[in-house]
């Protein structure tokens, strides 16, 4: 039977999954309820300067990107948007295209739905 509870460390587990820590990626035989097709979370760390290169496109679900520490810059195909202070948030549907860049070091937690490949 797989186990329906869990109790870990975020920054802990996302370090084999880019900082991923829930969603349809994961096997159910392995994580249990960690594995979800109604939700994806990511817990991760950006080193000042690191960014995504080129734009992600075709995006089918909704995405909340939520700042916890540093300086945040989101790009997205509607505007540009700069997350500083703790608790600062975007969030965007699908059609919406984006690219990021971490101004300072950086913890975000970022959740997306549904969890599809």
């Amino acid at each position: 039977m797989v186990n329906n509870w869990y109790v870990g460390n975020a920054a802990d587990d996302g370090v084999e999954s880019r900082g991923w820590i829930m969603g349809h990626f994961f096997e159910l035989e392995k994580l249990g309820i960690r594995s979800s097709s109604a939700l994806e979370v990511k817990y991760v760390f950006h080193s000042a300067g690191e960014k995504r290169h080129e734009w992600v496109t075709g995006e089918k679900r909704t995405t909340l990107l939520l700042l916890i520490s540093g300086h945040f810059h989101i790009e997205l195909s509607v505007g540009i948007f700069e997350l500083r202070r703790q608790g600062d948030y975007a969030m965007w549907g699908p059609g919406i295209d984006h690219l990021w860049r971490a101004e300072q070091d950086t913890w975000m937690l970022t959740i997306r739905w549904p969890s599809i490949a």
